[in-house]
């Protein structure tokens, strides 16, 4: 934890500042699908050195805006800045400088995990005369070195999670993206995937913006949460704050129903595509 102050509730993140102070910078984002407004002018900001949660139902827009931030979508109204730099008007800039973990699987099982991460080592162009080094030390800070080898589709969910994070880390990201990192696993899988990430925050100048349904983990490890509802953000601040606002013993799922009106499995405005595909990474997970 970064030991920050707790910041306000507000209806939306502060306004415009000096986007070189903040790892991430997003004012009146927007973005559309057709007649839906999956992003609706979203406001947020985020420090250097934290780990943000951006929760919120299924159909919510935290993965369109996840999409905007890391360059795979660019935003019809308004703009990104990561580290100081327009996502939208220098994609490549940003891409070298983030670390991305979706939702969906991306390690490909007929491959070795050794050879997942050198391909992400070319893809995030990681010189040459570095690269071997840095795909060693990415499986070694997940604890992969023993079975990088072998092929993925030996791998359990747990370490084929844990490989997408040495896939991610391999260029040495300065903010990590991490959508649903934690989906499928059981609770011992999921323990050991987020000591792992504790252990890289401590050791690296790195910041985290993490998406999860789970509300346990956003207590335990986010400085900061955002609740995002119908393409909006409802609400920022620490999770003790948030909780006190709502009473002596709110818990954190409280909060969520509060300022999103709704639960986990809520699939408003098409939220159901988004359950199904969770589904399936379980499944495939195992």
């Amino acid at each position: 934890m970064t030991g920050q102050p707790e910041a306000s509730v507000a209806t939306a993140a502060a306004g415009p500042a000096e986007t070189g102070r903040s790892a991430v910078v997003c004012s009146g984002l927007t973005y559309r699908f057709g007649t839906h407004t999956a992003v609706d002018h979203v406001d947020l900001r985020i420090e250097p050195g934290e780990t943000f949660g951006l929760l919120g139902p299924n159909g919510a827009g935290k993965t369109t805006t996840i999409r905007m931030l890391t360059t795979l979508l660019k935003p019809m109204e308004g703009n990104v800045s990561v580290l100081g730099i327009d996502a939208a008007e220098q994609p490549m800039r940003v891409r070298r400088m983030i670390g991305y973990v979706p939702q969906m699987l991306s390690a490909d099982a007929t491959l070795t995990g050794r050879e997942n991460v050198e391909l992400f080592a070319r893809l995030f162009d990681v010189p040459r005369s570095v690269r071997r080094q840095r795909v060693e030390d990415a499986l070694a800070a997940m604890g992969l070195t023993e079975p990088a080898g072998r092929q993925v589709k030996t791998y359990s969910g747990g370490m084929i999670r844990r490989l997408e994070l040495a896939q991610a880390l391999v260029n040495s990201p300065r903010l990590l993206v991490l959508d649903e990192p934690t989906v499928g696993l059981d609770p011992i899988a999921r323990t050991d995937v987020w000591e792992f990430i504790a252990r890289l925050r401590e050791s690296a100048d790195m910041t985290v913006l993490m998406t999860t349904h789970y509300m346990d983990e956003a207590d335990t490890y986010c400085d900061r949460i955002a609740l995002m509802h119908a393409g909006s953000i409802r609400a920022t601040g620490t999770p003790g704050l948030l909780k006190a606002m709502l009473g002596e013993h709110a818990t954190l799922d409280d909060v969520f129903r509060h300022y999103t009106g709704g639960t986990l499995d809520d699939t408003e405005k098409g939220g159901i595509r988004d359950v199904r595909r969770a589904r399936r990474t379980a499944r495939r997970l195992g």
